[in-house]
């Protein structure tokens, strides 16, 4: 039989980072009996048996430790640990959008490290979960909304790689959520919980869950419900409104302003009836403008419901079947600000007949202008959808409802295996059935740009169909008429409102993700070295992974149709695609003597669209004392490219240059003035992808000097290398000097490369890039052109603000393998207990702190550090006090995030200037984002048959810090804008 030391009781103590009391201890319970303890594996490694605990960093959130929290999902229960924190990697619903950029709705993913989530492994019960079939942009994620927390007995986290353990994916490390078992009783738990604001957030969860002995072997069954109200930023008075006045957009709701190109002063004109006081701009404009605050939601609602069982049944003495089956259902809506109007073929600057503005009294026109009160607009010819040549002028506007979708997400997992042992062997096999299905469908605020541009023209049917035209002859199809004008200047009029919602579209997205699997594993004895065991396991394992994401035909951009997406400001992505893994493992322990031990372990993947790779990993720990323990460990981890990332097939969205990282791209696309910009792409998967990989490194100690105090310290890095991304600015940096990757116009179907303008707006005036030549008459389309003479002839041939090449739109680039990171970190816990007479006093301080996190800029090989810029604090602490006397518990916490720099790269000059007149930029124009601490409570009290407890968030109800670089005004990733707020459960056991 095994005995655990003081020292590695306190170790395992000490290796719990969490804003809880205690750590969960195995420990074995002495007995009169000759039967051997069950044998179990922890999470990072398959070798059963071992007393591994103190040998690696793992973290363990115990059952106490999860009631304790008053968390309602697991995002609430993960999302303070400092080895989840760093960038945006672990997202919760507070980044859910309608949009191609956001996450998807309703949808939550953790990343150890700040690698992302498709670094991070997902497992239950050490087996796999499927993806979700939704990505969040490329990256396939595992979204934990979908797993019912009151099925979770415990969590364990190992942030360290472990490929050579689990495979793909491993390459931060593992979070393991081990499932309840061998239950015996029924508990009902009923909690609510909500902020002390004025406006409702109101959280309901109830979770039920019944265990007894059935049919020679114990069945538990589980049922949660989960019911979460919106909070939007119109909620607090910090989000309510902008910090910056200056960040405004052109694009108003309602009221439209007339586009600066039709007025003869050259500046944008409000019109009558903004529904908000009139902006100056910093060209002195007067204009209605936009702030994305007043439809910004903080936090979506959500609704699930999860039911499941989980069966273990003896069938002989050394044979035993194990089943778990859960079903999870969750319902979320998600919001993105209402979409701008744009021409037919996405330019700027809508165009409206010139009978638009005659609602207004005092406006006169001829054949040439508009007089509209002391202002001149021009009258232009436009074409309508049907080809109508027709006299009007452009306007600036956006829609006055946001874009809003729903998501219904449907989780279903199924494992059955057999277990057992054969002499000195135990063995199981097991096979596995996951399943992820997501279906989107737009609400409110999706609209058609035909039907929309055609109901302006009065040519959109009272059908909602495009009207044919014959002539001058319009017809609708039989049974319909033509449905009138609408005009967008035209408010609170019934008749016209029923005009635009026939343009109104509801584009949907159907995802299904499935996951197939089957292993076997064998762990036990191989030998006695220096009179002690060596133990090892092996494994083998077969996989197929299929994901296919489809949005309807009128979201996706086509060639055919220009890349135009027939919706306005709406877009997702096409992809599709299946992959076959074997693998094969094994791992050995060996105790080199009494004081250090070795682990060592390696894995063969093999994938059938990219080949296979080999992972090892070795451990080494040593105890030169009982109340010293040292260890240190080195692995080699992958990511094989994401089924999302090997099977886009075309996917609309925003992608940013960076004109600072490559001199070309400054010269040519920046004037050299440097910066950044944000264009519309479409990327394409790459089927010569190759996988992501990395090292990993940890070294630690933990100290024990009474079996009270434990002090641990773990440093920790990665180097991940070949990482998946796509590069807009090396693209752009190629285009200079391959000719097949600029392009006159619209990239080709099938090629990649930038779109260059050849029909470039300045004023009333038009030019044309792709008639410049060079000094032998050569223009961009030619290999041979030399593109410093095309640049240098096309500024001096345009006005003076026109200093370097004009981009189009829909610039077609590839998923590659663009670059590397390297994170370094040490994460420090530090525990003591006091013990009296009436209970016990836990003191416990987790710290991480990250010493670097570096990445090369994209499109250079520079380099450039993370850590201390925006939404990468340099440190994370927690502290907490806790009590626990006979059955009552109580404990304060305090969580510390530090100041990092604020985004404001990103702001505009005006903005800039706004802050300097606030005082909120320093001496040298920079600023950060101030530190934050908040304080937890919780009281708790058990009863014969029940339990209570309270805890309240943020108890001093403090304001998020400041951030101008967001919109938000908050960071919601570092930060919490709900305030205070309060979680009251009840359980009850029968």
């Amino acid at each position: 039989m095994t005995h655990y030391t003081t020292l590695s009781l306190a170790v395992a103590a000490a290796l719990v980072l969490n804003f809880q009391t205690h750590a969960q201890q195995i420990t074995e319970q002495n007995s009169t009996t000759e039967t051997e303890p069950e044998r179990i594996a922890v999470t990072g490694s398959r070798i059963k048996g071992v007393d591994l605990e103190g040998a690696q960093p793992l973290v363990v959130l115990s059952a106490e430790d999860i009631k304790n929290s008053g968390a309602s999902s697991l995002y609430e229960l993960l999302k303070d640990l400092g080895q989840l924190r760093g960038g945006s990697g672990t997202f919760s619903t507070s980044e859910s959008g309608a949009t191609s950029t956001a996450t998807p709705a309703g949808q939550s993913a953790a990343s150890l490290r700040g690698l992302g989530p498709a670094s991070t492994l997902t497992l239950i019960n050490g087996r796999r979960v499927a993806a979700s079939s939704f990505a969040a942009g490329t990256q396939n994620f595992v979204d934990i909304n979908s797993i019912p927390l009151a099925a979770i007995e415990r969590v364990e986290i190992l942030a360290t790689g472990a490929s050579a353990i689990y495979g793909a994916d491993a390459v931060a490390g593992v979070i393991n959520y081990i499932l309840k078992k061998d239950y015996e009783k029924a508990e009902v738990n009923l909690s609510y919980g909500n902020s002390t604001a004025s406006s409702d957030e109101g959280t309901t969860n109830l979770n039920l869950i019944w265990g007894q002995q059935l049919a020679g072997g114990n069945l538990t069954l589980f049922a949660d419900f989960y019911d979460r109200n919106t909070f939007r930023a119109t909620d607090r008075s910090f989000s309510r409104d902008p910090l910056l006045k200056s960040n405004y957009s052109y694009l108003p709701k309602g009221t439209p302003n007339i586009y600066y190109f039709s007025t003869v002063s050259g500046n944008e004109i409000a019109t009558p009836d903004c529904a908000t006081p009139l902006v100056t701009t910093e060209f002195g404009e007067q204009i209605c403008s936009y702030y994305p605050n007043e439809d910004d939601v903080l936090r979506s609602p959500i609704e699930s419901a999860a039911a499941g069982l989980m069966f273990n049944k003896a069938l002989s003495q050394n044979l035993n079947w194990q089943t778990d089956l859960f079903y999870t259902r969750t319902k979320s809506s998600a919001v993105s600000s209402p979409a701008p109007i744009n021409q037919l073929n996405d330019a700027e600057g809508a165009w409206v007949p010139e009978n638009a503005l005659d609602i207004f009294p005092g406006t006169t026109r001829d054949n040439n202008f508009i007089y509209f009160g002391d202002d001149e607009i021009y009258l232009d010819p436009f074409f309508s959808p049907t080809g109508r040549r027709l006299f009007g002028f452009q306007f600036d506007a956006r829609f006055n409802t946001p874009r809003t979708v729903e998501n219904t997400t449907e989780a279903l997992r199924l494992v059955s295996g057999l277990s057992g042992t054969y002499r000195d062997w135990d063995w199981e096999s097991a096979i596995l059935l996951s399943r992820s299905k997501s279906t989107q469908e737009a609400l409110a605020g999706i609209y058609n740009r035909y039907k929309y541009h055609a109901a302006i023209a009065g040519e959109l049917c009272s059908d909602g169909s495009i009207a044919s035209r014959d002539g001058n002859s319009l017809s609708c199809n039989s049974g319909a008429n033509l449905a009138g004008s609408y005009n967008p200047f035209l408010q609170n009029d019934a008749a016209n409102e029923a005009r635009l919602a026939l343009a109104q579209e509801v584009p949907t997205r159907d995802g299904l993700s499935t996951l197939y699997g089957w292993d076997a594993r064998v762990s036990g004895d191989l030998f006695e070295f220096n009179d002690q065991l060596v133990r090892a396991a092996f494994g083998a394992e077969l996989r197929r992974e299929k994901i296919t994401d489809e949005p309807s035909l009128n979201a996706q951009a086509r060639f055919e149709n220009d890349y135009l997406v027939d919706v306005f400001g709406f877009g997702s992505s096409l992809s599709t695609a299946s992959r076959n893994q074997a693998a094969i493992f094994g791992e050995i322990y060996l105790p080199l003597n009494e004081q250090v031990e070795m682990l060592a372990a390696g894995r063969y993947d093999h994938y059938n669209d990219f080949g296979g790779t080999f992972n090892p990993k070795i451990g080494f720990t040593y105890r030169p004392t009982d109340e010293l323990v040292m260890r240190a460990s080195w692995a080699s981890s992958f990511r094989a490219p994401s089924l999302t990332q090997a099977g886009v097939k075309l996917r609309t969205t925003t992608a940013r240059y960076d004109c600072s990282a490559n001199e070309l791209v400054n010269q040519f696309y920046c004037g050299g003035l440097g910066g950044t910009g944000t264009v519309n792409v479409l990327e394409l998967g790459n089927p010569d992808l190759e996988a992501e990989t990395s090292e990993s490194l940890s070294l630690g100690f933990g100290y024990s000097p009474t079996r009270n105090t434990t002090l641990t310290v773990d440093y920790w890095q990665f180097d991940h290398k070949k990482l998946v991304d796509t590069d807009l600015t090396a693209a752009m940096s190629r285009s200079i000097n391959d000719v097949t990757q600029r392009h006159c116009g619209l990239v080709p179907d099938g090629q990649t490369g930038i779109s260059l303008n050849p029909n470039l707006a300045v004023g009333r005036d038009r030019f044309n890039i792709c008639q410049v030549l060079d000094g032998q008459g050569r223009n961009l389309t030619n290999a041979n052109a030399n593109m410093q003479e095309i640049l240098s002839n096309w500024v001096n041939s345009t006005p003076a603000r026109v200093t370097s090449l004009p981009l189009q739109r829909d610039h077609v680039i590839l998923l590659d393998n663009v670059g590397r990171q390297q994170v370094k970190g040490i994460d420090t816990r530090l525990s003591h207990t006091f013990e009296f007479n009436t209970g016990k006093l836990g003191l416990d301080l987790d710290w991480t702190h990250y010493l670097s996190f570096e990445r090369n800029k994209a499109g250079s090989d520079e380099i450039e550090s993370l850590v201390g810029t925006y939404r990468y604090p340099r440190n994370i602490a927690n502290f907490r006090v806790s009590w626990r006397a006979d059955n009552f518990s109580s404990g304060l916490s305090a969580n510390y995030t530090a100041s990092y720099a604020d985004d404001i790269s990103r702001l505009r000059l005006r903005n800039l200037d706004e802050m300097a007149e606030l005082g909120a930029l320093d001496e040298n124009g920079e600023r950060d984002v101030s530190s934050w601490t908040t304080l937890r409570g919780y009281l708790g009290y058990d009863f014969e048959n029940a339990t209570v407890t309270f805890s309240v968030d943020n108890l001093l109800d403090r304001d998020p810090p400041k951030v101008y670089g967001a919109s938000r005004g908050v960071d919601t990733i570092n930060h919490n804008a709900l305030g205070r707020n309060y979680r009251l459960s009840f359980s009850y056991f029968f």
